[in-house]
């Protein structure tokens, strides 16, 4: 895992604003690229044997470019500057910065109990930034060629028994697997549907969690686990 994030933190992906090298906007200090790292080592360490992995598309302003974790916003820390988990904020936000597609899939998670079971990752692991910092656009294909080898990388890591994707910048990049409705414009519905469904079968109530000693060992077969490939070029709404 560290080795992955050394990588991340160097990458240049296209155009986008790499927060875990990079500082700006509203940032706390010089130091919040390595409060994001740090955030990003830690979840990653506590759900390195998530039997799910959900790739979304990239990182939102609001989202992962404060607190460095794919759909979960700074906001959803804990009220003191750090939570249980360890998780830091990284922006002067009195509050901390709110995701609502954060709030979507989060509320989801928490609800089903699946939190620690669920490794979420976007395949743009570093913000596309629209006009101004504190905007989103889509990636760019080059874009999602180049942030894919993070998450290919972490899928060989981890070996989940299952992969989705939320969004169709994700499917054009994992191909054959359960596809969620992005819950930005107007899809948190069908989103938190999709997801609670998925998750209802992929992880009963009797699956045990990660690091339950009776919980089994057996993986997703390597030929069911999405392989680099082609990524496909993203149309149309999410």
């Amino acid at each position: 895992m560290v080795r992955l994030l050394e990588g991340l933190a160097a990458a240049r992906i296209g155009d986008t604003f790499n927060q875990y090298r990079e500082t700006g906007g509203d940032d706390v200090s010089r130091e919040a690229p390595a409060i994001r790292r740090q955030n990003l080592l830690r979840y990653l360490a506590q759900r390195q044997r998530a039997p799910v992995l959900v790739a979304a598309e990239a990182a939102g302003w609001r989202g992962a470019r404060y607190s460095g974790l794919c759909l979960l916003s700074e906001r959803q820390f804990a009220a003191s500057p750090e939570d249980p988990d360890g998780y830091q904020r990284s922006s002067n936000h009195p509050r901390g910065w709110a995701e609502p597609s954060a709030a979507v899939v989060q509320g989801v998670l928490r609800e089903g109990g699946w939190n620690g079971r669920v490794l979420l990752f976007n395949v743009v692991p570093s913000h596309p930034a629209g006009p101004t910092p504190h905007s989103n656009r889509r990636p760019t294909h080059a874009e999602a060629v180049e942030g894919s080898r993070f998450l290919f990388a972490l899928l060989d890591i981890v070996r989940p028994r299952h992969v989705a994707a939320i969004g169709r910048v994700a499917a054009g990049v994992l191909g054959e697997v359960p596809v969620i409705r992005h819950p930005s414009h107007g899809g948190a519905a069908r989103c938190r549907t999709g997801l609670r469904e998925l998750l209802s079968v992929w992880l009963p109530p009797t699956d045990p969690a990660p690091g339950d000693a009776s919980r089994s060992t057996s993986r997703q077969p390597e030929s069911a686990i999405p392989s680099r490939g082609v990524v496909r070029q993203a149309s149309g709404p999410e």
